[in-house]
């Protein structure tokens, strides 16, 4: 494999990790305060459909990104209302709105264009369009580092510079403010914060919101950036994948990243059949390169699942002491 294959297999990288990234870090807010939530595909996906159509019918990358949250966080209330209001079970909660998403944005975009479930096509305003970083096109022609700059780095959207963006922002808010430490302590021991004098279904209700407009984020991406418009389930278990790379990760934002993006190689290395059988030596079935992203998941689920140990409230709802 020459270096120009590399840097597009690294370029593509960045791409397709980025909705993971996005997703992983929404999965650790929630997870962070004990709320486990499996519903991360559905929140991206309902965001997706959203952001798409009301990008087709605005032409507005931008009205699609907003609606793209809004629809996270009405999932995202729903999920609050089962497992914090109603204290019910979080995991089933979630995969109720995976399949609820699942079924719903079929519907009303067949109902919207008529076009077997998808909306039109994006184009122009109606999507994020790649940015060109400063000095890009002065050193792409320097050896190694410029090609790296000015393939790799420069040329992607906002939302994917976004994404990069609050890694560093996430781990500040979680380590560095006091609502990240309330927000950790609530995950731990919800009953020490209580005690406190704070309260613990604000913070995980805080949590719950922080989930959704990231995962809003993550299905807008998807429709108005890595693709042009919606189609039907177009996350493709991209939620399931962000939830291993969170464990993975052991719920710290930095590894998420790491994690984020050795999952988003892999689903770039699956789109080149002829550097993978360049490697081994031998001819490999696409089907197999397909699954490769998914093989991963539950290898790391395997692997690590043991070994990473998760918030001791997480999953179990709050009864407060009377």
């Amino acid at each position: 494999m020459d270096y120009a294959t590399l840097i597009q297999i690294l370029d593509s990288t960045l791409r397709l990790a980025t909705p993971l990234l996005l997703a992983c870090l929404a999965g650790l807010y929630s997870e962070r305060a004990g709320i486990f939530d499996i519903g991360l595909e559905g929140k991206m996906l309902m965001a997706a459909m959203a952001s798409g159509a009301v990008a087709a019918v605005t032409g507005s990358a931008w009205a699609g990104l907003g609606a793209g949250i809004l629809a996270s966080l009405l999932l995202g209330a729903v999920h609050g209302l089962a497992s914090i209001t109603f204290r019910g079970n979080q995991l089933i909660s979630g995969v109720a709105l995976n399949f609820v998403a699942s079924g719903v944005t079929v519907l009303v975009a067949q109902s919207l264009f008529g076009q077997g479930g998808r909306t039109p096509p994006l184009s122009g305003d109606a999507r994020f369009n790649p940015i060109t970083l400063p000095f890009a096109e002065a050193v792409k022609d320097v050896p190694l580092i410029g090609p790296f700059y000015f393939e790799v780095l420069s040329g992607h959207s906002i939302l994917v510079y976004a994404a990069l963006a609050l890694v560093p922002l996430t781990w500040w808010v979680l380590f560095r403010t006091r609502f990240g430490l309330r927000l950790r302590a609530v995950g731990e021991n919800p009953a020490a914060v209580d005690t406190a004098g704070v309260s613990v279904k604000g913070l995980r209700w805080a949590a719950v919101a922080i989930t959704g407009v990231l995962c809003g984020i993550a299905g807008a991406y998807m429709a108005t950036a890595l693709q042009a418009g919606f189609g039907k389930e177009m996350t493709a278990g991209r939620g399931y994948i962000a939830l291993a790379a969170l464990i993975f990760a052991k719920w710290r934002p930095v590894a998420a990243l790491w994690a984020c993006l050795l999952f988003g190689f892999f689903q770039a290395l699956a789109t080149r059949t002829d550097v993978v059988e360049g490697l081994v030596g031998m001819k490999v079935p696409v089907p197999f390169l397909d699954a490769l992203p998914y093989i991963l998941t539950v290898v790391v689920l395997a692997g690590f699942i043991g070994k990473a140990i998760p918030p001791r409230a997480g999953g179990e709802p709050y009864v407060k002491e009377r």
